[in-house]
């Protein structure tokens, strides 16, 4: 089998092992190599638009608000504005800051179905000792492709 294959399977395995209503879940090193190696594949940041202003970018990925910011409501046109901007048949990675909106929006993504899998961790993961990202596991710690 190909690394392709291989990576889905894994992250359908952890997707059945963490009763996920969506294909599964992927780190993001391997999100990234899914991205890679499947042509059409997209990645979808649903952080807000402050977070992609003050934190960071992912190049090339697709960007809806999941929630807005300031008003921290959520954005009810979220599924209308993600078939706009992707085929129903491409493969849909969903990440956000630590991994939690993404998997709102991967389980809303499913009812659709839209082939779709969370990015665990997010850009910045998880919290450390002293209560700040960037320094426990994410995409950014990984060094992958982000920009200021």
């Amino acid at each position: 089998m190909g690394k392709l294959t291989d990576l889905l399977q894994l992250a359908q395995a952890r997707g059945r092992d963490l009763d996920l209503p969506y294909a599964g879940a992927l780190t993001p090193r391997e999100a990234f190599d899914v991205w890679q190696l499947a042509p059409g594949s997209r990645l979808v940041d649903v952080r807000t638009r402050a977070e992609w202003d003050w934190v960071g970018r992912i190049p090339g990925a697709i960007e809806i608000e999941w929630m807005s910011y300031p008003d921290n409501r959520p954005n009810t046109h979220f599924l209308a504005q993600l078939k706009q901007q992707i085929d129903r048949e491409s493969l849909v990675m969903f990440i956000c800051r630590s991994g939690v909106r993404s998997h709102h929006a991967a389980a809303l993504a499913s009812t659709a179905g839209i082939e779709c899998y969370n990015v665990l961790e997010g850009f910045e993961g998880d919290r450390d000792a002293s209560g700040q990202r960037g320094k426990v596991g994410g995409w950014r710690l990984a060094g992958l492709p982000w920009q200021s």
